[in-house]
């Protein structure tokens, strides 16, 4: 099923899914970690939101073989794990606003696979692990990649945690819809050019080993969030390198879940006003 969270005009949030005919419709729950039941009452209009509000976001950096031979690293032995404020978070269509120039003038784009916990998790088996997923969604991990180096102290919560900084959407595809997040493309295009194009077949941890791994010994809440990580493509990695500019627009697709995009805004840029 895919599932959404709408916005009415009035403030309302409505959770809702897709019917046959391609229109929404609502469910009775009132978030889409319990999302209820089907109730057949078309849902008109709406702004569409991200499918989540992350209690906690967990990154994985380097997870694919490729991305990491781009920026010469090893493939690591385990999960590169790395946190994202929840404050982060962006809805789909509204901007990725960049941060002053003083901060960074290097901020980039990361097309990803995003897996959305709906069940309270600890010490799962790789067997049990996808039966605690709500999920799944498209996300961007967008990254000051200056704050990765020296000036974020060796750690990367800083270069990943600015405001606007992780772009969820546009739905929520639940795991029988998907049957194998393993197998799916994962691109990103800004300004319409294909920057990466990869897929989540060439992940070093997959997606019930990620869970696996990061529940053992800590509990995973509903509403958690996993960015399981990037191909290669990034704009850091490119020759010469891309980051993001004001006026850019950024998209990632995963054919299976949909496009989620994102304009780009300089730090004091008014919405709307070019």
């Amino acid at each position: 099923m895919i599932l959404a969270r709408l916005q009415t005009d009035t403030g309302e949030i409505r959770c809702v899914y897709r019917g046959e005919d391609g229109a929404w419709y609502r469910l009775s729950g009132t978030s889409l970690l319990e999302p209820g039941e089907p109730t057949g009452v078309r849902q008109y209009e709406g702004t569409l939101l991200a499918p989540v509000d992350p209690v906690c976001i967990y990154g994985i950096g380097m997870n694919d073989r490729d991305h990491a031979a781009e920026i010469g690293r090893p493939v690591p032995e385990e999960p590169v794990v790395f946190m994202k404020a929840p404050s982060a978070l962006q809805h789909p269509e509204q901007p990725i606003r960049l941060p002053q120039p003083d901060q960074t003038e290097a901020v980039d784009f990361e097309a990803e696979l995003a897996v959305v916990i709906g069940r309270r998790a600890r010490d799962l088996t790789r067997e049990e692990a996808l039966l605690h997923v709500a999920g799944f969604t498209c996300a961007n991990d967008v990254s000051a990649r200056n704050w990765q180096g020296p000036r974020g102290g060796g750690q990367f919560c800083r270069a990943k945690t600015f405001d606007t900084f992780c772009p969820l959407g546009p739905v929520l595809v639940t795991p029988e819809s998907l049957r194998d997040p393993g197998d799916l493309p994962v691109i990103s295009r800004v300004n319409g050019e294909t920057m990466q194009s990869g897929s989540t077949r060439n992940q070093i941890f997959d997606v019930p080993e990620l869970l696996h791994r990061l529940s053992q010994d800590t509990t995973l809440e509903p509403g958690t969030v996993v960015l399981t990580g990037t191909p290669p493509g990034v704009g850091w990695a490119r020759s010469p390198e891309r980051f993001l500019r004001p006026g850019d627009i950024v998209e990632v697709e995963i054919p299976r879940i949909g496009i989620l995009s994102n304009p780009v805004l300089g730090p004091d840029e008014i919405p709307g006003q070019g």
